[in-house]
Formats: C-alpha cells, structure tokens, sequence
C-alpha cells in the first residue's frame, strides 16, 4: 500500500514517511482509495434505489393492469431496475482493479465513462417514473367521504 501512495505522490520524505505539514494541507491522495471509497458511496445510492424501484413495481403490480400508465411504469421500473445491477457490476469491476496499473486506465476510464452514462439514464427513468405517478389506489371509504 505503501509503494502504491509512494508512486502518485512525489512528497514522500526519506523513510516512507509523509511530512505532517504536506499532510495536513491535503497535497497528497492515494488514488485507489479515494476511488474506491466513491465506487462503495455509489453502491450505496444504487442499493437505496433499487429498494425504491422494487418497492414502486410492487405498487405498480398492486394497482393492476386497469391503471392508465401500467405497462409504461412497468417498462421503465424494469429498464431502471437492470440499469442499476449493471451499473452494480461495473463498480464492483472498479473496484477490483487497480488504478496505478498503466495497462488498465485506459479500460478504467471506458468503465467509469459507460457508468456515468448509465447512471443519467436512470436519472432520467425515475424521473419519468416520477412523472407518470406510481399511486396507491384509494381505499373505498376514503373514496365515499370524499363526495
């Protein structure tokens, strides 16, 4: 771990050690570890939003085939639902992989840039997921006192 931080940062001092000054103004980073620190904060987000995916098409499914927008919200819980394990698969790649590896960034940087792009795309599914409504059907005594 050392010679990987020792390799991006040229401020190591005789000894493997870091200055307490350089350190505190923050001039050094390992890469691996800030990368893998974003990965696992993404894996985190996409968990959180594949429940709330799951939860919606449990919704959806619930309301029934009589909803307006059935087979839409349908289709674009299940496009965002596979996005999010791909986009799951591709950061766990990330991970694995070594960033001070020069026969690799290149690949790394084609991943990183496919995930991005999928993480818009499913930006842009919820947010349509969003537009069509995915609502519980009112109960029937609400129903009534509401006339």
């Amino acid at each position: 771990m050392a010679s990987e931080s020792m390799e991006l940062n040229s401020e190591y001092l005789s000894g493997g050690r870091l200055n307490s000054r350089e350190v505190r103004q923050g001039r050094t980073i390992n890469v691996n570890h800030y990368a893998n620190k974003k990965s696992a904060a993404e894996s985190m987000l996409d968990v959180a939003l594949l429940m709330a995916n799951a939860s919606q098409l449990k919704a959806v499914i619930e309301q029934g085939s009589n909803f307006n927008f059935y087979v839409i919200l349908i289709i674009l819980i299940s496009i965002s639902l596979i996005f999010q394990i791909i986009v799951g698969i591709l950061l766990i790649f990330t991970v694995k992989t070594n960033l001070n590896d020069v026969s690799k960034q290149a690949k790394l940087d084609t991943v990183n840039n496919i995930t991005t792009g999928l993480v818009f795309v499913i930006v842009i599914v919820n947010i349509l997921i969003t537009a069509f409504g995915v609502q519980r059907p009112p109960l029937p005594s609400t129903a009534s006192q509401s006339r």
